[in-house]
């Protein structure tokens, strides 16, 4: 089976200098987009500098140095262009519900870039995987394609594996769904109301927070009866993205 497009789907993938959403920096992001017509995908790839040390842990993963990125544009510079790249496409990625995808919508933030994710739907090949072949990228580029990932944790290496798994997704399982929409559906493991899943719907569709010491209780509820805790949220080490969240539940109680 091949994919149902009914507009551009993005697959990308990121090698940053940490997996702290509030503190590290994307040092490299490669994108293929694939289109409802019969045209080639397109690959891109940016090397970008975080404007930080990039630790030698992350280095030994994706094998970039400062060096390699100490004449490279800062993710500012790319953001306009990369937003507009993406923009009226779907997005997919491995694990990109629950890291690449908050960890570009933070440097968009930064960037003073406006991107709109909700217009998007999201495909999580990862999360496909584990329901189905519970592994790692590796093994899956192995199980589904057949072949071993060459250069396996380079952006433009992961990013046209994954696009390349799920392709091989499709023709593996007859019962899974080439809609975007539908898969959207099908690979999201919660339905989140930020990025990180600190707050998700209930079948109700009321937020409810899903950490700590509130956690399963009514947002709403909290913030009403622990006018502290919003606060707390606020200096708090979460994204923007989760704290605009709770902002917006804060504003529509009216306290």
């Amino acid at each position: 089976m091949k994919l149902n497009l009914k507009r551009p789907i993005v697959f990308f993938d990121l090698e940053t200098t940490g997996v702290n959403l509030t503190r590290d920096r994307i040092v490299e992001i490669s994108t293929v987009k694939v289109f409802p017509a019969n045209k080639e995908p397109e690959l891109k790839t940016h090397r970008i500098n975080p404007e930080m040390h990039i630790p030698e842990e992350a280095t030994n993963i994706h094998h970039i140095t400062d060096e390699d990125v100490a004449e490279a544009p800062v993710f500012k510079q790319i953001a306009k262009s990369l937003a507009r790249y993406m923009e009226g496409c779907d997005i997919a990625g491995f694990n990109s519900n629950r890291f690449d995808i908050p960890m570009l919508d933070q440097e968009f933030q930064r960037a003073d870039v406006d991107f709109d994710f909700s217009k998007a739907r999201f495909v999580d090949v990862q999360t496909i995987f584990h329901k189905k072949e519970p592994r790692n990228l590796v093994a899956a580029y192995r199980f589904y394609c057949g072949k071993d990932l060459e250069k396996a944790h380079s952006a433009s290496a992961d990013t046209l594996a994954t696009y390349e798994v799920l392709l091989a997704q499709l023709e593996k399982y007859d019962d899974l769904p080439t809609e975007i929409e539908d898969l959207s559906e099908y690979s999201s493991q919660n339905k989140n109301v930020d990025f990180m899943g600190r707050l998700i719907y209930d079948d109700q569709k009321r937020e409810v927070i899903n950490f700590g010491r509130y956690k399963g209780q009514l947002a709403e509820d909290v913030l009403k009866t622990d006018p502290g805790y919003y606060g707390w949220i606020l200096q708090g080490d979460f994204t923007k993205n989760t704290k605009d969240c709770f902002t917006r539940i804060k504003l529509r109680i009216g306290k």
